[in-house]
């Protein structure tokens, strides 16, 4: 009789049973590894703006630390870097979310089948009116007609209806409403946050001026 083993098993050798159990869990981490990459690329094909990891994780009920480590494998697999092809699609950290997109340089082909080669792109007024919004954000649209020195409001009701301003309450001094930008702004223009708009006062000196000459006559 072997006094240091278990009976029936020579020493040191598992008990079948435990490498049963062993092989069991290994094959389930895996096939879970692979159920829950499909399980959040299958809600990213589906959302209509950036989703972030804590929403991904409640959605497919795995933790938010993991979701955040298959993003990045999703990732690479659509940008190639993960062994195979580059997809035409890219998977993009922006908005304080992630989203699926065509890659940009395909951005003609898919405006050309999207559009039927037709565009749809703001004025120079409604540019001007939203650059002033997203620098001086909350602000009113007396104080926008102020610095662009032109009635705004039709302006301002066009970007509204486009999703790209918001309301944010009204100011506490005059009752006026305030406006900000929105989360598709920063999609459209491919930003993460509002901290990533460039510097102006490199590019227009006196600006601070300006600002100061605009609240003064508020």
């Amino acid at each position: 009789m072997n006094q240091q083993g278990t009976p029936g098993r020579p020493e040191g050798q598992p008990e079948q049973t435990e490498l049963n159990q062993a092989g069991d869990g290994q094959e389930h981490s895996a096939a879970g590894t692979s159920s829950e990459l499909a399980a959040v690329e299958a809600v990213l094909m589906v959302v209509e703006e950036p989703v972030t990891p804590a929403e991904l994780a409640a959605a497919v009920d795995i933790p938010e630390h993991r979701v955040q480590v298959i993003l990045d494998e999703l990732k690479a697999e659509a940008d190639g870097t993960a062994g195979g092809r580059e997809r035409g699609y890219e998977l993009r950290e922006i908005a304080g979310g992630w989203r699926y997109y065509s890659r940009l340089r395909y951005a003609e082909q898919v405006s050309a089948f999207v559009l039927g080669g037709q565009t749809s792109r703001l004025s120079q007024a409604a540019l001007e009116t939203l650059a002033v919004i997203a620098y001086r954000q909350p602000v009113s649209r007396s104080s926008v007609a102020a610095i662009r020195g032109v009635n705004v409001d039709g302006v301002v009701r066009t970007l509204v209806q486009r999703g790209l301003l918001d309301t944010a309450g009204t100011d506490p001094v005059t009752g006026a409403t305030l406006y900000v930008t929105t989360g598709e702004f920063l999609e459209r223009l491919g930003l993460d946050s509002l901290e990533d708009l460039p510097k102006l006062s490199p590019h227009l000196p006196g600006v601070e001026d300006l600002e100061e000459n605009v609240e003064s006559s508020a």
